[in-house]
């Protein structure tokens, strides 16, 4: 007799459930800390505009110290001797004697005498123009240009100065104002040198924040790792290099930016240079060139801002950690 054996059909394996109906912290292949949400582009909008800020000072204090190195090296290069009137005086022959002293001191490349109108017109900007002046004791100027071998000795021009004409000339060599040029522009840069920090401490609170709201929402996928044996430090080490490329982004994005604004600046000054305007902004702050070491700067903060947004955001894991 023949037994007929009838196999039972296997059933079909079960359907594996879609991966999107996961959460998107345990997405095979997600990223423990994701670049694209909203929180993350928030914080790289936030590291872009306080990297601007950053290079905007940086910028502006390289602009500041190079113009100081300009005026101090403009303002070192003259001398000025100034003949005052005095009743009974030829004030003319006085200033032609001055002038031949001048002219007889070794360091001298030239001489240059300012007529009466000259010295009146230099009052203006503080006494305004139209002023008749005639009348007022305006005191004459002979401006000394000095050779480019090095400063002189001053001494013997000044000692035959009071010797020819004493109480009438006196020699300035300018070297209050240099102090207080120097002084003005050391005190803008260091100025600018503490906004920077500033900056970078608001970026470093901005990413500790970020950083502690991405381990709260994400406090499941830590401890899941920490039962498959996941150390602190491999948590760590994702977190900063997340947060390294968002603050590499910022950066970037930030430098441009700055790098745009000083370009557009100094399209704007050569626009304006042709009036009035133009030529005192060019005169204080020249044509907004900041420089290689200005550019230097600007990227290199850049830079800074995404390696200290690396470094807080794994400094703050492993202490939520710990």
């Amino acid at each position: 007799m023949t037994v007929t054996s009838t196999s039972r059909p296997t059933p079909p394996p079960p359907a594996a459930a879609p991966q999107e109906a996961l959460p998107t912290t345990l997405r095979r292949n997600a990223p423990l800390v994701p670049t694209d949400s909203a929180a993350s582009r928030a914080l790289a909008a936030v590291i872009a505009i306080l990297t601007f800020l950053a290079a905007l000072c940086a910028g502006a204090a390289e602009i500041v110290a190079s113009s100081a190195d300009q005026w101090q090296g403009t303002v070192a290069q003259e001398v000025t001797i100034q003949i005052r009137p005095n009743p009974g005086r030829d004030l003319d022959a006085d200033v032609a004697k001055a002038e031949a002293l001048a002219k007889a001191t070794p360091g001298i490349a030239a001489t240059r005498v300012f007529s009466k109108a000259e010295a009146e017109r230099l009052l203006e900007p503080w006494l305004g123009s139209g002023l008749d002046l005639s009348d007022l004791p305006v005191p004459r100027l002979v401006t000394l240009r000095l050779a480019d071998a090095g400063p002189p000795d001053l001494k013997p021009l000044r000692a035959a100065l009071g010797e020819a004409l004493p109480g009438v000339a006196s020699l300035d060599d300018h070297a209050l104002w240099l102090r207080r040029l120097s002084t003005m522009a050391n005190a803008f840069v260091g100025v600018g040198v503490g906004l920077v920090a500033l900056v970078l401490v608001a970026t470093g609170l901005a990413v500790v924040f970020a950083t502690r709201g991405a381990m709260a929402g994400n406090r499941e996928v830590v401890e899941v790792l920490h039962f498959v044996g996941a150390d602190d430090d491999f948590i760590a080490r994702a977190f900063q290099r997340r947060f390294f490329r968002l603050g590499l982004r910022g950066g970037v994005i930030g430098s441009a930016a700055a790098l745009a604004a000083f370009a557009l600046a100094g399209f704007v000054a050569r626009a304006w240079q042709s009036g009035p305007a133009g030529e005192e902004i060019e005169a204080l702050f020249g044509a907004f060139h900041i420089g290689w070491r200005g550019y230097a700067s600007v990227l290199l903060i850049g830079v800074i801002a995404s390696v200290v947004t690396g470094i807080v955001s794994r400094l703050t894991v492993r202490r939520f950690l710990a």
